[in-house]
């Protein structure tokens, strides 16, 4: 199958350098030049327009920022959707609400495409290492169709129902991760306020029933005041966004996100949106000068 690839961020390149690793024939588009022309250096065919990546490919994985950038790669800006997602499968990678994910399969079915939502757990090491989990919904057809595309970025799949529940549960997994992190810096912070060794620290929890993956790799970061970005932090924020309204619309509480999200929303006040979400540990340090 010719499989594309739509959007090489901090996240997408490294998904589509696993892809052309593994032999696959892949064509991939993304607005600046830089990473397309990486991509072209591994054997991938790089294009300069979306319109040209829908024809060269029979599915195409998009990993998108936003709303915007999909709706622009799709063409739903300029009403050439059906044109484009014709005998297609798109599978949107991407994170969005449950709303806009669910508007999007209906277009896309009706163009005569179909549509699988994979959202993924994980950040940029993950996706270099292709230990990415993705969560499935869509037809069960369409979601058998992507799973060997997918799996050359992934340790694990797993189906979730229907459009949009994979969305959904991306964002339930994003608040325990935004909360998770916001909650690791607080109590780094109150250690080195103690006169705790930090680095001791990250020992006993390495140690510990607390020790996680993400954990242990946000803390590396703050112990070491690394924050080159893996995950970065005007992305959380944005997920955050996407969090707190889907709560909202679901009636349900979100209060640890909403202060977490505060603490994430300060780092970009101070310059730090392109940083690791790691750096909200130095929210507790400057604002406390």
């Amino acid at each position: 199958m010719r499989l594309g690839f739509a959007g090489l961020g901090l996240m997408g390149e490294p998904m589509a350098a696993r892809l052309r690793h593994a032999g696959q024939d892949l064509t991939v588009y993304n607005r600046s030049a830089p990473p397309r022309a990486r991509l072209a250096a591994l054997g991938a065919n790089a294009v300069d327009t979306p319109k040209a990546l829908f024809a060269a490919c029979d599915a195409i994985i998009l990993m998108l920022r936003d709303d915007a950038a999909a709706d622009f790669v799709l063409g739903r800006a300029d009403a050439s959707l059906g044109d484009r997602v014709a005998g297609k499968l798109i599978i949107n990678m991407g994170t969005h609400a449950p709303g806009y994910s669910r508007a999007l399969e209906t277009e896309i079915h009706a163009g005569g495409g179909a549509f699988v939502e994979a959202p993924v757990s994980g950040s940029r090491g993950p996706a270099e290492r292709g230990t990415l989990v993705a969560m499935l919904a869509g037809d069960a057809e369409a979601v058998e169709r992507s799973r060997p595309l997918l799996a050359p970025m992934c340790r694990e799949m797993r189906v979730i129902g229907p459009v949009p529940s994979a969305t959904a549960m991306k964002l339930a997994v994003n608040l325990y991760l935004i909360a998770t992190i916001a909650s690791l810096a607080e109590a780094a912070n109150l250690a080195v306020a103690m006169g705790v060794n930090l680095a001791l620290f990250q020992e006993i929890i390495r140690s510990g029933p607390l020790r996680s993956d993400v954990a242990m790799a946000k803390l590396d970061k703050m112990v070491r005041r690394d924050f080159s970005p893996e995950a970065a932090i005007k992305d959380v924020c944005k997920n955050a966004a996407l969090v707190s309204e889907a709560a909202a619309a679901a009636g349900a509480d979100a209060v640890l996100l909403d202060r977490s999200r505060q603490l994430f929303e300060a780092v970009i006040d101070d310059g730090g949106g392109a940083l690791d979400m790691a750096a909200v540990s130095t929210v507790f340090r400057n604002h406390a000068r």
